[in-house]
């Protein structure tokens, strides 16, 4: 599976120290194979190691196109993506992505509403 993340320059932006741009394209591509994999461990060492919160950096990921959530749901990665889901803010569960459906509009037109993650990310907007 092909890779293709996109500069986290939100990660220099929000960080008291920089990051250079081949670290922040690894720490990318490390963050779409742990979100593929359903390696949810391994996606919060890397965090912690780089000191970035996923808050800060989840509009600037893109896996093979996709945002994590729908990364997670494309992969069947429940416990990556219910914990994506619960680190960010409601406005960002709430926004368009590029195509103009938010990840849940975008999950039920594409058969996962039934699953953990959407269940997660309703409930973290209803809970708002």
């Amino acid at each position: 599976m092909r890779l293709l993340p996109t500069t986290l320059a939100v990660v220099i932006a929000a960080s008291t120290f920089s990051i250079p741009a081949q670290a922040n394209d690894q720490l990318a591509a490390n963050i779409c194979n742990y979100v593929q994999t359903n390696d949810k461990n391994r996606l919060r060492k890397k965090l912690k190691e780089n000191r970035v919160k996923l808050r800060n950096i989840y509009s600037g990921i893109s896996c093979n196109g996709d945002s994590l959530l729908r990364t997670a749901m494309k992969s069947g990665s429940d416990k990556v993506g219910t914990f994506v889901a619960k680190r960010l803010s409601v406005s960002d569960l709430k926004a368009a992505e590029a195509d103009g459906m938010t990840v849940v509009q975008w999950s039920e037109a594409n058969g996962h509403s039934g699953s953990t993650i959407t269940a997660a990310i309703n409930e973290r907007i209803a809970g708002s």
